[in-house]
């Protein structure tokens, strides 16, 4: 049953990736596109990848320090177990990837896989409301309308119902019956213990200092994010402007939320094609760099999730050492 609902949803990731893959075939001049991502400068491209992967540093230290309230772990580890989340994320359906770079971690450090699982969800809402907020500026600013806009309004709202789910999370035991749920919860001893060490995880956020960490991090990587595609736009002789550089980036993070197959093949294009549309850039060399960053993604992320796992750093015996964070307060 379980492997029957992961084919579905795999199958339905395939089938909307193969729609968005068409619609940008029906709206683009792929010639043109070809012959433009063909003329790439390549000093350019290099400084693509070079925002790439200070981009997918700031998130390994940002991932430190959502951890560091529970348990000191390295940069080594964070980047790693991050990296290979990534690979993962490239071949594997519906973001599972975000499941395995939290058993990874957990091999490496010992530290319980579910408290890692509950830093990784905060994490997300954090990466959710800095991307949304960036959208939101940038349509404000560029005055933008139609259908990008009102997907960033959706977001919005998405974004503060994330916000309400962690508080909730957090304060579930406090809040009328909450302790009766609680026992009842306890009639499954090993639900239990996933269930208050991934709120041990979550806990996180109610760390001021550690949230606006977090924060500010964020926003240092998604400037890098937005510099990638500032570069990859030069680089096929495009000249955006810093509030279009924004809303591609952030445009086509929020369309990653979308079923699609492994890599978000096709949704990713899609939106780059149809946000530059909505700010006046020509759709051939948009798709061009769109591609670019993409493909540079997707291989940087690749090859460092490749080597991070080749290398190790796992730890023997780690289901003894599960409670090496503290339990939050009752």
């Amino acid at each position: 049953m379980r492997l029957s609902g992961g084919l579905g949803r795999a199958a339905l990731g395939v089938a909307i990736s193969l729609v968005a893959l068409a619609l940008v075939v029906r709206n683009v001049d792929l010639g043109a596109a070809w012959d433009t991502l063909r003329g790439a400068r390549p000093q350019w491209v290099a400084l693509l990848l070079a925002f790439v992967v200070a981009d997918v540093l700031l998130r390994a230290v940002r991932w430190r320090v959502l951890l560091a309230p529970l348990a000191p772990v390295p940069l080594r580890a964070t980047l790693g177990s991050l990296l290979v989340g990534y690979l993962a994320n490239n071949v594997l359906p519906a973001r599972l990837g975000e499941i395995v770079r939290s058993h990874d971690l957990g091999e490496r450090t010992g530290v319980s896989r579910s408290t890692i699982l509950g830093t990784i969800v905060v994490e997300r809402v954090v990466d959710t409301v800095v991307v949304v907020a960036i959208a939101a500026v940038a349509i404000l600013v560029l005055s933008v309308r139609g259908i990008v806009a009102s997907a960033v309004l959706v977001g919005l709202a998405v974004a503060a119902l994330l916000v309400v789910a962690i508080a909730v999370g957090i304060a579930a035991h406090r809040l009328p019956g909450g302790q009766r749920l609680a026992a009842f919860v306890g009639r499954w001893p090993r639900v239990h213990d996933i269930l208050r060490k991934l709120r041990t995880g979550l806990s996180v956020a109610s760390d001021a200092r550690t949230m606006a960490a977090a924060v500010a991090l964020s926003v240092g990587s998604w400037s890098f994010t937005v510099l990638a595609f500032a570069a990859a736009a030069q680089a096929v002789g495009v000249e955006p402007t810093i509030g279009q550089a924004a809303l591609l980036a952030a445009g086509t993070n929020l369309a990653t939320a979308i079923p699609a197959a492994p890599g978000y093949v096709g949704t990713f294009e899609l939106a780059a094609v149809t946000i530059a549309r909505s700010v006046g850039i020509a759709v051939a060399p948009a798709l061009a760099f769109a591609v670019l960053v993409h493909a540079a993604t997707l291989l940087l992320t690749s090859v460092g999730g490749a080597v991070a796992f080749a290398l190790g750093g796992r730890r023997a015996g780690v289901g003894a050492a599960e409670e090496l964070v503290p339990e939050p307060d009752r």
